[in-house]
């Protein structure tokens, strides 16, 4: 899919490849804080393929600008109606503020409507006030559930 930012840069929305890997890893990086974040190359290209999940990204100018991972859930409570989960929106501090976050979500909510998902959710951390306007502008609703998350080192083993 190909666009323009709000500067008037072309901007391609595609699946990430193995090569995207480094980018991706920054982009997460910016994202959580975390240097431990990698992004491995096979994992991207076994992904590519995008039948239960996608890695959308954003290239703006020849940069890879943006990201966003989409899931596709099997669902029971509509016949064989899925949902979507999307994580990981992401788009590089130098490039906020242009229209590309709203790309990839764009791209996310079609890819969903193709493949006839009941809903999407997605989780966003608490102290990102500004993500939390940008998702309500975009047509989330805040109020309809509440989220819950238990990393790794919570569980019992």
């Amino acid at each position: 899919m190909h666009e323009r930012s709000s500067a008037g840069h072309p901007v391609e929305i595609r699946l990430a490849a193995g090569a995207d890997a480094d980018a991706l890893a920054a982009l997460y990086r910016q994202l959580t804080g975390d240097a431990r974040t990698r992004v491995l190359p096979e994992r991207l290209d076994a992904l590519a393929g995008g039948e239960r999940a996608q890695v959308l990204v954003c290239e703006c100018g020849g940069e890879l600008a943006g990201t966003a991972w989409l899931g596709f859930c099997d669902d029971i409570m509509y016949g064989e109606q899925p949902f979507a989960v999307l994580e990981n929106l992401v788009v590089d501090a130098r490039w906020r503020g242009r229209g590309l976050g709203a790309m990839p979500l764009r791209e996310a909510e079609r890819r969903s409507l193709a493949r006839d998902c009941s809903k999407i959710m997605l989780l966003s951390s608490l102290g990102r006030e500004d993500a939390h306007r940008f998702f309500l502008r975009a047509g989330f609703r805040g109020d309809a559930k509440r989220g819950f998350v238990k990393h790794r080192g919570q569980m019992a083993g």
